[in-house]
């Protein structure tokens, strides 16, 4: 099953770097936040991947078209330029990696439709470029499968940013600082899609986000995996340090410790 990343936005709030790179090369532990994410779909399997590009699409393209240049050890000989392996490094990967451009100014529902032939008519999996978590992918694609509707999405509960009061007559009854939130289910990504929907998408003006899934809706096709494990967004600086101290102390979303 292809996975597709959606791997074009502009990344505003991360500015810090995203003037220079695409958010989903932003680094975590050295690589980029993209790499992470197809790692934890490749330990369940799943290495063929297509990435939707658009804003500084040639930077991922470099980084994909150089990986194994910048992870194998080798030797070059400066007269003629011969290279020569000295072996695989511990980052070295199997993985298929299709790079399309989709856009710059294409929204997310644009890009996955800009696809279509790439994807075929088979049922396929979505996430986007700067999410991670420690979901169970064949756990997922059971549930999708169970429910045969057109669209899983995977709903989560984000990590609340300030403290959270519980209050009764003015007096607080509960004070948890930075709590799991306990209501407010949100789109986490980590779609699974059957290849009809892609009908519900108008062209390269559409936010997935909004007219198709929507539409879903209206129809009872959208069923939502609730995960209760680790996720974690990159919208800002403060994110991006945050995973970049939990990869130094004992990363929940690294797929090769599954």
């Amino acid at each position: 099953m292809k996975v597709i990343i959606l791997a074009g936005g502009l990344g505003t709030r991360l500015a810090e770097y995203t003037d220079a790179i695409p958010k989903p090369m932003v680094p975590i532990g050295g690589k980029p936040i993209l790499w992470h994410i197809m790692e934890r779909y490749a330990a369940f399997g799943h290495k063929d991947f297509v990435l939707a590009l658009g804003y500084k699409a040639d930077v991922i393209k470099n980084y994909f078209l150089n990986y194994k240049t910048l992870t194998d050890d080798f030797s070059v000989d400066l007269g003629s330029g011969e290279l020569n392996s000295l072996g695989s490094a511990v980052d070295a990967v199997d993985w298929n990696v299709s790079l399309v451009n989709t856009g710059e100014g294409t929204m997310t529902g644009g890009r996955i439709k800009r696809l279509r032939q790439v994807i075929g008519e088979e049922p396929f999996m979505l996430t986007y470029g700067d999410g991670l978590c420690d979901i169970n992918i064949p756990d997922l694609l059971g549930f999708h499968y169970d429910h045969k509707k057109m669209i899983t999405v995977t709903a989560v509960r984000p990590q609340a940013r300030f403290g959270e009061l519980e209050i009764r007559d003015g007096l607080v009854t509960s004070f948890e600082e930075k709590p799991q939130l306990h209501q407010g289910w949100i789109n986490g990504g980590f779609f699974v899609v059957e290849p009809e929907f892609l009908s519900l998408i108008d062209d390269d003006s559409t936010y997935l986000e909004r007219e198709p899934l929507e539409r879903a809706v209206a129809m009872g096709e959208f069923m939502a995996y609730q995960h209760c494990g680790f996720w974690q967004c990159m919208d800002t600086k403060r994110d991006q340090q945050l995973l970049e101290k939990l990869w130094c102390d004992d990363p929940p979303w690294r797929g090769s410790r599954i």
